[in-house]
């Protein structure tokens, strides 16, 4: 008999056997939903920078002067929210419905006061950010502004990823994927208005008046937070009023942080904060070893970043489900369903990737070609792509690994592994070989450099040690107890 994912789910919670073609089929009805809700995402960003393109290399140079440092942001905006996530996923294994409650509760005041800190961060740099990075006088002003309106829609941001993961915590992958779809296409919409001035459009035979608001740079930035405003509201409002695991609407609960669930939370936070801002400080020395390379480099180093992104997203959407597999198999206190997940994953993972990877580098100049006319950084684009396709399954090795130690309370080691990796090898190499070949020569230390970081990744994935952790400890004692 066909069993659905609910049914699943509680098997897992309550010790029932699971095969392995059952723990595929779960695997792969949690990750379709967030493949396709990372492929979207990353498209619409295919779409917003082609749009900020055909503008000229100077506003696309603004764009990518900035997104490392954007990165920066979002990322530690996540790691909070994570580390929270998580001891939910622990909590529903074990089911602990109740408790799992009010980590969420404190998880709002925590996130929520984390990510107004970083916002005003933001907008006190916004001015002066863009010399940090080498832009030139050409470039900096529309980076400050691009930076400063993404900096006042952190909070929002920060919403969002954190409903959005608990919702995956329960097993609800629907959800947040469908939400995040539509998130892309309001962005994409309200750009096409934001972008553009006023114009006359001919279809069909028709002439058509379109407004546009004319704001170029600032516009691609407005759009993408007036889009996470929206969609962080309705997904905060179904995870509160609505989610049958975690509904807290006219329930008795606080929302000020207890000592006990602020310390679980944070010894899983605070190392991935870390290593996300160790990490991105590296992107951001690198995109600084860029900038003097010319706006044509800076230019196609953004678009490719853009289309790598759907090469390696799908990566992150199976990643969501791993981190809801693992953590609802480490609650419920069954190691050997936690590590056999965890192959299913990354194998999954890996083959997935190196199918994007042939298509990435095979189209690699057609994807560059709808993004500029520029044939200075088609060609340049084309070529720093079809080397990176060769790292990708790596990558994705490396990003399942991650999300497997992470959702068993280890984020140490992932943390260890990927600051040494990009401050030992990748940033060193760059700056080696960024003086001999330029654009070319960054990206190929970058490839080389993940196929290192995800070998050492799946070699430790080997180990029994990733899940020797103070959570798995603890799911351990209180089955023994029950």
């Amino acid at each position: 008999m066909k069993r659905d994912k609910d049914q699943l789910f509680s098997f897992i919670r309550n010790g029932q056997h699971i095969t392995t073609k059952e723990q595929v089929n779960l695997t792969a009805k949690l990750s379709i939903p967030a493949i396709m809700t990372q492929i979207s995402f990353i498209l619409v960003q295919y779409i917003d920078a082609s749009m900020v393109g055909h503008l000229g290399a100077e506003c696309a140079a603004a764009v990518g002067l900035m997104s490392t440092s954007t990165w920066l942001l979002g990322g530690l905006c996540e790691c909070i929210a994570t580390g929270f996530s998580v001891i939910v996923a622990h909590k529903i294994g074990a089911n602990k419905f109740y408790e799992a409650k009010n980590v969420l509760r404190e998880s709002f005041t925590v996130c929520t006061t984390w990510a107004l800190m970083l916002s005003f961060f933001g907008v006190l740099i916004s001015s002066v950010l863009p010399h940090w990075l080498n832009g030139g006088d050409d470039i900096s002003p529309l980076a400050s502004r691009y930076f400063l309106i993404f900096s006042l829609g952190i909070p929002f941001f920060s919403l969002n990823y954190l409903s959005g993961s608990m919702l995956r915590s329960t097993g609800n992958i629907k959800i947040p994927s469908i939400l995040n779809v539509v998130m892309c296409v309001l962005d994409m919409i309200l750009n096409f208005f934001l972008i553009y001035p006023s114009r006359e459009i001919n279809f069909c035979g028709n002439t058509f008046y379109i407004y546009g608001a004319g704001l170029g740079v600032s516009g691609a930035a407005l759009g993408s937070v007036l889009a996470f405003v929206i969609v962080s509201i309705i997904i905060t409002y179904y995870l509160v009023v609505r989610s049958k695991d975690l509904k807290i609407y006219n329930e008795e609960g606080s929302f000020r942080p207890t000592r006990e669930n602020l310390q679980n939370a944070l010894k899983i936070s605070v190392p991935i904060g870390l290593e996300r801002a160790v990490m991105y400080i590296g992107a951001i020395i690198v995109t600084s070893i860029i900038a003097p390379l010319g706006n044509v480099c800076i230019a196609a180093d953004t678009f490719a970043i853009t289309i790598e992104g759907i090469c390696y997203m799908p990566g992150y959407g199976i990643a969501d489900a791993t981190t809801t597999l693992i953590g609802q198999s480490i609650g419920a206190a069954r190691k050997n369903l936690a590590k056999s997940f965890a192959k299913i994953t990354t194998i999954i993972s890996m083959l997935v990737l190196t199918a994007m990877s042939t298509i990435m580098f095979l189209s690699a100049r057609f994807m560059f070609s709808l993004m500029t006319d520029n044939q200075e950084i088609i060609e340049l684009g084309t070529t720093i792509l079809r080397i990176e396709a060769f790292a990708e399954p790596f990558f994705g090795a490396a990003i399942i690994c991650y999300s497997c130690f992470v959702a068993a309370g280890n984020s140490l080691l992932p943390n260890i592994i990927n600051i040494t990796s990009m401050w030992i090898i990748r940033i060193p190499l760059v700056m080696y070989m960024a003086n001999f070949n330029g654009l070319i020569g960054v990206w190929t230390a970058m490839c080389i450099e993940l196929i290192i970081r995800g070998s050492i990744f799946l070699y430790y994935l080997r180990s029994p040690k990733w899940l020797n952790t103070q959570a798995v400890r603890d799911a351990e004692k209180a089955k023994k107890v029950l």
